[in-house]
């Protein structure tokens, strides 16, 4: 029996084989034969826990991607996180610089009137302004700031989406951040050195005014002391060679008004005819309130208020002369000494006449008008030194040691020395000792 039921089954099993091969030729269908446990209903679905399941090699290769891919995911999550602290930082920087450059301006709007005096100093250029740097650098961090707020913004969308940059776009933004980084460094590092190279020259150009103003303050003050650049400032002549109309010395100092006066000087002349006129003082209205003349063949005159004297004085040998004249309101008497010798003397000139104030003083020159309209025939030619003037009357001794050099007295209202003594039109100043010189000549 056994053996029958066990050749039924065969013959069926072959028989339903061949019908499944011959339905999945027909359809194009795929049947798999599975072994039936002996006993079993074939009309009910056969569970086959027993197969034995296989993966491709195809399944094991999208496995492993898909796993590469949510590593790569999660790295490029890592990387945007650090990427954002790096644009963070960044922004921070550009903020410092962007204060930098605010106090930069601040301190060149305050510093621009210094500038501007310095900008006509002689002394010395003004520092290079970093104006351009500061703008260039302004756009410059403008431009970074946009481009950050770009790559931020990316960065933002492509972490909501969930996608991830490829390798090269990730090696691209790295190099383009650390060149960001680089750029605004060195524009900040540029910056620094422009401020330092500004105050370096700032503080050479302050030392080096300090410096002028120092020598020049010691050079006023070695003027000060020596007031001459002569040996002694009364120790210098004044040298008047032709007989022109612009040749003349000029005294700075004017006259008060005064009642009597003591006038004397040094004279070397040899001109002829007549020395001309060693000085004259003009007043308004009156160009001829005292002089002292020698025109053509006339002996010397002194005029007060265009009043004349003839003085009994020759001085035309070419030899240094000691002229002294005295005046005094009282009566017009008048004084004239030559070499401390009193040659002459008389009255009525001028009498009870004040000499008025405020006018000008020449050397070598007749007035016309006060100060100028010189008539070259009446110049004086020669030299001249130790024009003093006195508003009193001096006593014969003080004229006869000036004379003899045995005393010196500079006169109270006009001194003899170089700082009161202009020189015009060709007339020159040269060292003199006197009493040495006139020594020599005797």
């Amino acid at each position: 029996m056994i053996t029958l039921a066990v050749g039924l089954l065969y013959v069926y099993a072959l028989g339903s084989g061949r019908v499944a091969r011959a339905s999945a030729q027909a359809k194009g269908s795929r049947f798999v034969c599975t072994a039936v446990p002996p006993g079993a209903d074939l009309s009910c679905p056969v569970e086959t826990t027993n197969r034995v399941q296989s993966a491709s090699p195809q399944e094991d290769e999208f496995r492993s991607t898909i796993i590469q891919l949510r590593e790569t995911v999660l790295q490029q999550k890592e990387t945007i996180v650090s990427q954002q602290g790096t644009i963070k930082e960044l922004n921070a920087k550009l903020s410092r610089c962007e204060a930098a450059a605010q106090d930069a301006r601040d301190s060149k709007a305050r510093g621009g009137a210094r500038r501007k005096d310095y900008g006509k100093n002689t002394m010395g250029d003004l520092p290079r302004d970093p104006t351009e740097t500061i703008e260039q650098l302004g756009k410059t961090m403008q431009s970074l700031k946009d481009r950050l707020e770009n790559l931020e913004q990316q960065q933002l969308r492509a972490n909501m989406s969930g996608a991830a940059f490829p390798n090269e776009l990730r090696d691209l933004l790295k190099r383009r951040l650390g060149d960001l980084e680089s750029q605004l460094l060195r524009r900040v590092a540029e910056l620094e050195e422009e401020k330092s190279q500004l105050y370096n020259e700032t503080a050479a150009h302050r030392q080096r005014t300090e410096n002028t103003l120092n020598s020049l303050l010691e050079r006023i003050t070695e003027l000060e002391r020596s007031n001459s650049a002569f040996k002694s400032p009364e120790d210098f002549k004044i040298s008047l060679p032709l007989r022109t109309n612009y040749l003349y010395g000029r005294i700075k100092k004017s006259l008060p008004e005064m009642y009597a006066f003591t006038v004397c000087m040094w004279l070397k002349s040899s001109a002829s005819p007549g020395i001309g006129t060693p000085f004259s003082y003009g007043v308004p209205g009156q160009a001829n309130e005292i002089v002292l003349i020698e025109w053509g063949n006339n002996p010397i005159e002194l005029l007060v208020n265009d009043k004349v004297a003839q003085l009994p004085l020759s001085v035309s040998d070419g030899r240094w002369h000691h002229i002294c004249i005295t005046w005094t309101t009282r009566d017009g008497f008048w004084e004239a000494y030559q070499d401390g010798e009193r040659l002459g003397t008389g009255e009525n000139l001028a009498p009870w006449h004040p000499i008025k104030p405020g006018g000008v003083i020449i050397l070598g020159q007749e007035q016309d008008i006060v100060g100028g309209r010189f008539d070259a025939t009446q110049a004086f030619v020669g030299e001249l030194s130790h024009f003093n003037m006195w508003d009193r009357v001096l006593r014969p001794i003080d004229i006869s040691g000036m004379a003899n050099c045995s005393a010196y007295m500079p006169g109270n209202v006009v001194p003899w020395i170089d700082g009161n003594v202009e020189v015009f039109g060709g007339a020159t100043k040269a060292a003199l000792e006197i009493c040495e010189d006139r020594l020599f000549d005797s």
